[in-house]
C-alpha cells in the first residue's frame, strides 16, 4: 500500500498541515514582520543558520504553505511563490545567469517572456538565442556557447500551442551540463509533470489555471533537486562558491537539494522583492483545491470545440494537440495522456479584420487579456498581447497575424458552441 498521495488529494490537502487547535483552512498571515524574544535567534535567522519567519519579503507562512503544495504537485523538493509569472521566469533564469552569460530558449513562448529574455535581460548583459521548439537535437546543441547556462521552454506554448519535447530538450541540456527550465503553466501538474520527463526546474504563472478564477496575479518556481550544480561548479558560481552577502555561505554545501530555491529566496527575493501578498496566496490556494476537477472539464470542452472548429467552413486552420491529425498529437499523448489544456489556437479565412469582427460579435465569450481561467475568453495576440513584437518576431514565436487564441472555460459546452456559431454566421 502506497503512502504517496494522488494529485487530487494533494490539491485539497497539500501544503497546510494543521495541528490540534489550529485552523482547518489555511490562515492568512497578513503581517509584514514576526516577533522574537532573543536578538541571537534573530541573528541566526538573518545568517540562514536557522529557519523561521522574520520579514514577509523573504518568507511568509501562508505563502510557504501554498508553495509546498505546488512543489508536491510537481514532485519537486522545494518551491517559491512570486508576485507574477513574469517574476517567476525572471528569477528562475537570473538565479543562474549573470552579466556575460547566455542561455538558449524555445522561440514558442509567451510574448511577455520573449520580450523579457530578448530585450530586458539583454540590457542586463545576458544574451538569449531562440530556437524552434521543433529543432533537432543537433540544432539545439548548435545554439550552445561556452557561456551557456540553461535551456528554457514551455510545455505548451502560449499562444501558438506548440508542445515541447521535454525529453529531447532535457537530453541536450544535460549533455551540455546545464539545467532545463520548463514553464508548465498551460498543462499544469494535473496533465504533465515535466520532472518525470527530465526537466530540472519548473515555473508557473499561477494566475492561470492554478488560480482558475482570474482573481490574483502570481507565479511559482519549483526545483526538482535533481540537477548536480557542484558537478559543473565553474558554470554556476552563484550556487557553488561563497556568497559574501551571507558571510561566505555556499548554497550547495549548506542546503544541498534546497540550494536553488534557498538562493532565489535569500538573495533575489531579498534584493528584488517580488513577493506575493499572503491574501493572494490564500486565494490561489482556494483555486488549487479544485484544480484536479477543473482541468479535465477544460480539456473535455476544448476537445469538442476544436473538433467543431476544424469542420467549420470559415476556419482555415486549428492547432490543438488533442486532434488526431495534429503534428503534436503523438507527443502530447506520451507526455500528457490525460489531456493537454483548454486553450486552442486557430485562424479564420480572410483578413485580420475578419478575426476582429468575429470576436466583436461574441456574446458571453469575452475579449480579455487573460487566459486559462474558468470563463471562456478570446484574444487576437497580434493585435493585443504580442503587438510589441515585429512581424519577424511574431513568426519566430509561432504567432501568425490571423491567430485567434480561444481559452475554453468550464461553462456548458452547448452554450460555448452556440456563441461561436452565431459569431461566425454571415
Amino acid at each position: 500500500m502506497s503512502n504517496k498521495l494522488n494529485s487530487g488529494t494533494i490539491c485539497v490537502q497539500g501544503g497546510w498541515k494543521p495541528e490540534n487547535g489550529q485552523p482547518r483552512v489555511l490562515p492568512i498571515i497578513q503581517s509584514t514582520t514576526f516577533k522574537y524574544s532573543s536578538s541571537e535567534q534573530m541573528a541566526r535567522l538573518f545568517d540562514l543558520e536557522e529557519s523561521g519567519y522574520f520579514y514577509t519579503r523573504l518568507a511568509n507562512p501562508t505563502n510557504d504553505a501554498v508553495a509546498a503544495k505546488i512543489a508536491e504537485l510537481e514532485g519537486g523538493v522545494a518551491a517559491i511563490l512570486t508576485s507574477s509569472g513574469q517574476a517567476a521566469n525572471f528569477y528562475a533564469v537570473f538565479n543562474i545567469c549573470q552579466s556575460g552569460d547566455h542561455f538558449v530558449c524555445s522561440s514558442a513562448i509567451y510574448g511577455g517572456t520573449f520580450n523579457l529574455f530578448a530585450v530586458t535581460m539583454k540590457k542586463m548583459g545576458i544574451d538569449c538565442t531562440f530556437i524552434s521548439p521543433n529543432s533537432t537535437e543537433e540544432e539545439i546543441a548548435a545554439a550552445f556557447r561556452p557561456n551557456t547556462k540553461l535551456l528554457f521552454g514551455e510545455t505548451i506554448s502560449n499562444p501558438s500551442n506548440d508542445v515541447l519535447d521535454i525529453e529531447k530538450f532535457a537530453k541536450v541540456a544535460h549533455a551540455n551540463g546545464v539545467p532545463l527550465i520548463v514553464d508548465n503553466t498551460f498543462a499544469t501538474p494535473i496533465n504533465c509533470r515535466p520532472f518525470e520527463w527530465g526537466a530540472d526546474i519548473v515555473t508557473h504563472s499561477t494566475s492561470k489555471y492554478m488560480d482558475g478564477h482570474a482573481t490574483s496575479v502570481g507565479g511559482a518556481i519549483v526545483d526538482s533537486g535533481n540537477f548536480d550544480w557542484d558537478a559543473y561548479a565553474d558554470k554556476f558560481p552563484g550556487l557553488t562558491t561563497p556568497d559574501e552577502s551571507y558571510h561566505g555561505l555556499t548554497y550547495t554545501k549548506a542546503f544541498g537539494k534546497g540550494a536553488f530555491i534557498t538562493k532565489a529566496t535569500a538573495q533575489l527575493m531579498r534584493d528584488l522583492g517580488s513577493i506575493p501578498s499572503p491574501h493572494n496566496s490564500f486565494l490561489l490556494n482556494i483555486g488549487l483545491e479544485t484544480l484536479h476537477l477543473r482541468v479535465p472539464r477544460h480539456c473535455e470542452n476544448a476537445q469538442k470545440v476544436a473538433e467543431w472548429l476544424e469542420k467549420h467552413p470559415k476556419v482555415s486552420w486549428v492547432n490543438y494537440a488533442g486532434l488526431p491529425g495534429n503534428k503534436y498529437y503523438e507527443l502530447a499523448r506520451k507526455q500528457m495522456p490525460q489531456g493537454t489544456c483548454g486553450v486552442i489556437s486557430f485562424g479564420l479565412k480572410g483578413s485580420r479584420e475578419d478575426a476582429i469582427e468575429f470576436m466583436d460579435k461574441l456574446r458571453f465569450i469575452a475579449i480579455v487579456t487573460h487566459v486559462a481561467d474558468a470563463r471562456t475568453c478570446v484574444l487576437h495576440p497580434a493585435s493585443h498581447t504580442h503587438r510589441q513584437l515585429t512581424d519577424e518576431q511574431l513568426r519566430e514565436a509561432g504567432v501568425a497575424p490571423d491567430l485567434v487564441r480561444l481559452s475554453v472555460g468550464i461553462e456548458d459546452i452547448d452554450d460555448i458552441l452556440n456563441d461561436l456559431d452565431q459569431a461566425l454566421a454571415d
